[in-house]
């Protein structure tokens, strides 16, 4: 909502206030939108004329205004320019004029009133009711639910539809609904300044002489929905624009293609022409007038003070004015149309729509659609990414000892599942099948009952119990949640809990723990430790983390079990699995009071909290004993493995960054068949010390150009890769990406979602390549907003980074058909236009240029002024929209099919400085054959009656109708796709001119407005004599014919990959094959880079000119050739070779 909604709120009369240091609080007003009914027309043109084409034309508006200087009327400026305007105009207002408003609701209570959101201050009690939203950032006070829980959704803070569970303390949950007790209530809040960490709070509650540390767990923020809490009372701590939610509504980057860049270099380059033209025209006007101006002031005076250098001056003023029309002022708010017709297309594809969860796919911009046709790096995270993030408990090592391993005989003989029907509490849906670890229970091992007593007690994961035996686990993680299903099947059962307790059921016998101590996970600890109490009085630490973490923390004597151990977990690893490793210890009573004591004191602090805990966790998490470690299976998704193929063969290169194990991510590199078994060299990066990690770099590279050397082939083909380990941060910069670009695939292991944007930006540094990032977690978030383009893939890990990101869909595989189809195409339509969106104005302006010569350079126009107005805006507009909006060279199925077909936009192949100059070429052929053909025609020319019709106006037609007919003709040679909407657009412009140029021309129109239509009678004149159609159909053939006859020539001698792919598209005389690589055969005779072809293939040729001829004429091209199948088709063996 772009406007605070004005919800009811419940307040006591005489609210309560916080204690706080001396800080001046906000109201609780707040105002997102940028303009509103009175600051909407002065902000909006403010912004739009900051635009160097919007504020040229309005200089140029200005200029025509005076008499001396302008020959065109003032409309000629004024209909693009107001029209541009507005078209962007309604476009901004849509985008940020939203209202929300719903009606007051006074409650009978006793002392609650009702409050619109923006009344409530800070230190207000409020009361909220199931299903509203937070009004404010709360302290959580008491609630309706048992233990002062409540329920509360996330979506619009961080996209998570999961429910999260607040906890109140204690002693401010006695207090209930009693409203005497809360307005009573004088509690004294110090905390940390207004910040945006959503995941972070920091502050202290002293109520009753005592104080109590506060932390996230205990705040309600702004933007989350109270669900399945019947109500709560809160302490409104930050207000308005204080709340976390909108501390994070800063201004977000704003991306731009290349593209766009390109573009604010070829206008600056097209504003210098224009200069250039001026001066010439004006020096040429000066010298006119000097030589020959003379003998005109007979009927021609020049008004006093007026010579041939002043007149020079002012001809350049005219000539800026006459020659606008090479800045292209329509062109942002065509690519604008362009890129939100294509950004519907992503979200209308039906084949990237997910229907297990609901989800289409969605371009969350509609201005970096042409960005994914240039894609280089895609960088990739694995957990939820690349797997299902859907764990499952699958094996596990208990005292050296490792269990689950009948999984891998599972598929060769038949292995009955464990019977867990002993354990009335467990989840029917969780399967194991090692019978062994059921009997080590049974039999009541200490080892194992300590291993599964720590999962049932160390996590966060909240237990919702409705019916009796019916556990409902919410976990805060997937992995979090099969640990304690794991537990639970297996005899220890997590229960519930409360602030101070944790209760369990062990074997069918229920037990409470003390809860006395969490020591919380984070991405710096790699791991969570919980000291409990247990019914016996019995001290324990219990530790789950990274086994890097762990393994710095056990006792001396564990040393033999951590080597068993470990071989355990390089097995699990080498499967795919996720690890984790258990470790305990006991406690000492009189150890653990003082270092409680000293815990409270560091958690009750405002100051370095974070620093002052991470020292005691350190000093207690030490000497653990070493239980064991479990392994987690994450699937991969479907298809991932073939995306990944799809797009090597696209010439992209993937990055995978991930912070698990190195043989996890080793492993899950040759699932995914970035790795494969030929690839003998794998380099590993892991060491701790620059020097170090410049050695391992240096060996690496001489590797791989030996490797080059020796076997260049193979080299090429196969690739090494490389696996950088947890010191990303040493390393040296352009050593690494030196030595990772050799590669084909690099995966980076170990790596904090920071470094996972410090290697995206390293890359944008050094290689000036289009990156992509895709995630689905908020520690995705870095990366994707570090990249060029960020893709979030809405998972098991809420919406963060689906909110952050660019487009998002629901399942990697849909990778492949954003960039090769969608990209692809949003690239060559974007490409396409420009380069016939400035053919068509430079060749219309250029026309002006050599009129200029003919006229004494004065600055008279060679069209007429209406047609002038309307050129951009009716005549040309519509059909290269069509073209632009509908064009494809090869359908979706061959797109994918052939995904060479993607390596031209990663060479900027389709729009680039130099193919902006081929532009200014051939427009200024054009408007020499559109200039000069008609003039020598019209020059002494009678009517078939001996009429002379040699005059301007009649010239002035042919000319504009010679100019109009060309440019249709060239939209139809660069249109490969024809559909009725195109044919619509491109005849029905022809018609419109015609029915408007024989309207405006009327004799009625003179009569009605004598000054503004002097035409009168020219086009019913000209049009019906033969040699003016003559004429038309000579320049039109003139203008088109070296076009037709260049590509005809490039096809033949030197195809792209595209020529040959369409080739395929034709009909082909025997059966086409497609080989493992993408290679195209015919399943006949010899083998040339390993494609299976015939000696001669006889193929329908489809080509520019085909279409062209096609879209006029109504006959299919078909042209037959016979190629040789070999030059035809041996580049499409491997990816990336374009000729």
């Amino acid at each position: 909502s772009k406007f605070c909604s004005f919800k009811p709120i419940y307040k006591p009369d005489f609210p309560c206030t916080i204690m706080s240091s001396p800080f001046f609080f906000q109201t609780n007003a707040i105002k997102t939108s940028k303009y509103n009914l009175f600051t909407f027309l002065p902000l909006n043109l403010f912004e739009q004329f900051q635009r160097i084409a919007n504020a040229y034309f309005l200089f140029l508006l200005i200029l025509q205004v005076i008499p001396a200087i302008s020959s065109l009327s003032w409309f000629t400026t004024v209909v693009p320019l107001v029209l541009v305007l507005l078209v962007t105009a309604v476009k901004d207002a849509s985008d940020d004029f939203v209202s929300s408003f719903s009606r007051l609701i006074f409650v009978p209570f006793n002392r609650l009133r009702s409050e619109k959101w923006m009344d409530v201050q800070v230190g207000d009690i409020i009361k909220l009711e199931n299903n509203k939203f937070v009004a404010a950032d709360l302290l959580l006070l008491s609630s309706s639910e048992p233990l002062n829980l409540v329920y509360i959704e996330t979506a619009e803070l961080d996209g998570s539809t999961n429910l999260k569970v607040k906890q109140a303390l204690t002693v401010t949950g006695e207090m209930g609904d009693c409203i005497e007790k809360l307005a009573a209530f004088n509690g004294e809040v110090h905390c940390e300044p207004p910040n945006n960490r959503l995941d972070k709070f920091t502050g202290t509650l002293t109520f009753r002489d005592q104080k109590y540390a506060l932390d996230n767990e205990r705040i309600l923020l702004r933007g989350c929905t109270l669900r399945n809490t019947e109500w709560c009372f809160g302490l409104v701590i930050f207000a308005g624009p204080e709340t976390k939610l909108m501390q994070n509504c800063g201004k977000t980057t704003f991306k731009r293609t290349s593209i766009d860049h390109l573009m604010n270099v070829l206008v600056l380059f097209i504003f210098g022409f224009l200069a250039f033209m001026c001066t010439v025209l004006a020096i040429g006007n000066g010298i006119w007038e000097f030589q020959e101006g003379s003998v005109f002031t007979a009927f021609l005076p020049r008004p006093d003070g007026v010579d041939a250098s002043f007149s020079a001056f002012l001809t350049f003023w005219s000539y800026v004015i006459i020659l606008n029309t090479v800045v292209p002022i329509s062109l942002y708010v065509s690519v604008e149309i362009i890129r939100l017709g294509n950004s519907f297309y992503i979200d209308w594809d039906r084949k990237m729509y997910y229907p297990r969860s609901d989800t289409p796919a969605e371009a969350r911009t509609t201005t970096l659609n042409e960005e994914l046709g240039q894609i280089k790096y895609v960088f990739s995270d694995k957990t939820g990414t690349l797997t299902q993030n859907i764990m499952t408990f699958n094996k596990c090592s208990i005292s050296g000892k490792s269990y689950g391993n009948e999984l891998r005989f599972l598929y060769l003989q038949k292995t009955e599942k464990v019977d867990f029907s002993y354990n009335p509490l467990a989840d029917p849906k969780f399967s194991f099948h090692d019978h062994s670890l059921v009997e080590a229970v049974k039999l009541e091992a200490p080892e194992v009952h300590n291993f599964f007593r720590l999962l049932a007690l160390c996590h966060t994961v909240m237990a919702e119990e409705k019916e009796e035996g019916n556990l409902l686990y919410q976990a805060q993680s997937p992995d979090e949640g099969a640990l304690v299903t794991a537990a639970r099947n297996f005899g220890f059962v997590f229960r519930s809990r409360t602030p101070e307790t944790i209760t369990i059921v062990e074997m069918g016998v229920q037990k409470s723990y003390e809860l006395l101590a969490i020591l919380d996970f984070n991405n710096v600890r790699k791991r969570m430790s919980v000291i409990v109490q247990s019914p016996e009085g019995k001290l324990s630490l219990y530790c789950k983390g990274a086994d890097t973490i762990v393994y710095e923390r056990l006792h001396p004597s564990c040393s033999k079990l951590m080597d068993v151990t470990t071989e355990h977990l390089n097995e699990f690893a080498g499967e795919g699995l996720r690890t984790l490793v258990l470790a305990h210890k006991n406690l000492d009573e009189d150890y653990f009071r003082e270092w409680s004591t000293r815990h409270h004191m560091a958690s009750t602090t405002l100051e370095d909290r974070e620093e002052r805990l991470d020292e005691l966790y350190e000093e207690i998490e030490k000497d653990l004993l070493l239980l064991g470690a479990t392994a987690i299976e994450d699937k991969l998704q479907d298809g991932v493995p073939q995306t990944i193929e799809q797009l090597s063969k696209a010439n992209i290169k993937i990055w995978v960054l991930t912070g698990d194990k190195q043989e996890t991510a080793e492993n899950i590199g040759y699932s995914c068949n970035m790795l494969r078994e030929e690839m003998t060299d794998v380099f590993i990066i892991s060491a701790d010390t620059p020097q170090e990690v410049h050695e391992e770099l240096r060996i690496s590279a001489t590797k791989s150009i030996s490797s080059r050397l020796s076997a260049i082939y193979l080299y090429l083909t196969f690739c090494a890769h490389v696996l950088i380990s947890h010191s990303i941060h040493l390393l040296l910069e352009q050593e690494l990406l030196r030595t990772a670009c050799m590669c084909k695939t690099v995966i980076c292991c170990r790596v904090t979602p920071l470094q996972k944007a410090q290697v995206v930006e390293l890359v944008k540094k050094y290689k000036q390549a289009v990156t992509l990032a895709i995630g689905d977690g908020a520690n995705d978030v870095s990366m994707i907003k570090a990249a060029h383009i960020g893709v979030g893939i809405s998972g098991q890990e809420g919406m963060q980074a689906v909110l952050s990101s660019d487009f998002s869909f629901a399942q990697f595989r849909y990778l492949q058909r954003l960039l090769l189809v969608h990209g692809r195409w949003s690239y060559l339509r974007m490409c396409k236009f420009l380069r016939y969106f400035f053919y068509k104005n430079f060749t219309f302006t250029f026309v002006h240029f050599w009129y200029a010569f003919f006229c004494g350079f004065s600055a008279q126009t060679v069209y007429d002024e209406w047609f002038i107005t309307v050129y951009n805006l009716v005549y040309t507009a519509l059909p290269v929209l069509g073209m632009s909006l509908f064009d494809q060279d090869v359908n979706d199925r061959w797109s994918v099919q052939f995904p060479q077909l993607y390596s031209p936009g990663q060479l900027n192949k389709y729009f680039s400085k130099t193919a902006f100059f081929k532009c200014v070429l051939h427009s200024c052929y054009s408007s020499l054959v559109l200039f000069f053909i008609p003039y020598a025609a019209m020059y002494d020319t009678v009517r078939d009656d001996g009429r002379d019709i040699a005059d301007y106006q009649s010239f002035a037609l042919l000319a504009q109708t010679c100019l109009l007919i060309t440019v249709c003709v060239q939209l139809g040679l660069d249109t490969s796709y024809w559909t009725a909407v195109n044919q619509f657009f491109l005849w029905g412009s022809l018609a419109v001119y015609f029915a408007i140029t024989f309207t405006m021309y009327s004799n009625g129109m003179y009569l009605i407005f004598t000054a503004s239509f002097p035409f009168i009678g020219t086009a019913r004149n000209s049009l019906n004599q033969p040699n003016v159609w003559l004429t038309i159909l000579l320049t039109s053939i003139l203008c088109v014919l070296p076009v037709v006859a260049y590509r005809f020539l490039l096809i033949q001698l030197c195809p792209t990959i595209n020529d040959k792919v369409r080739v395929l598209r034709g009909t082909v005389q025997g059966k086409i094959t497609v080989g493992e690589k993408g290679e195209i055969g015919t399943g006949r005779a010899g083998r040339c880079f390993g494609v299976v072809v015939s000696i001669r293939v006889v193929v329908g040729v489809e080509v520019g000119i085909g279409v062209g001829v096609m879209a006029i004429s109504g006959r299919s091209p078909s042209l037959s050739l016979s190629f040789s199948s070999v030059s035809l088709f041996s580049s499409l063996a491997g990816p990336g070779r374009e000729k």
